[in-house]
């Protein structure tokens, strides 16, 4: 459970730094980061697994890079149900994932 809380938190703050560097994406405050990771989590655990699955392919194709579109959709579609979390354009949600992978990439990896 504390697991799992610390990930959830962590995921906010990751959201709150790619609004901070990226033009376009905006958390308006610290309870939007949360309520929005906690819908990118669960849609990304949903939505996102069958958009992963339907798209293999194309992931396998580009070696994995085709998974931060996904990603991106899943952020712009997160950003639709979380008032106070707003994504410009397509290339801001594009650029916003390429982020978010980075800064939750684990270290040595």
């Amino acid at each position: 459970m504390a697991r799992l809380l610390t990930n959830w938190l962590l995921s906010a703050v990751a959201l709150l730094l790619v609004s901070r560097l990226v033009s376009g994406f905006r958390i308006d405050s610290i309870g939007t980061a949360l309520i929005a990771a906690l819908v990118f989590g669960l849609l990304n655990a949903t939505v996102g697994l069958l958009l992963k699955l339907i798209s293999l392919p194309l992931i396998v194709l580009t070696l994995g890079v085709f998974l931060v579109v996904v990603n991106a959709f899943v952020l712009e579609l997160a950003s639709g149900f979380v008032p106070g979390f707003h994504i410009r354009s397509f290339s801001s949600a594009f650029w916003g994932a390429l982020v978010l992978a980075m800064v939750q990439m684990p270290p040595g990896v």
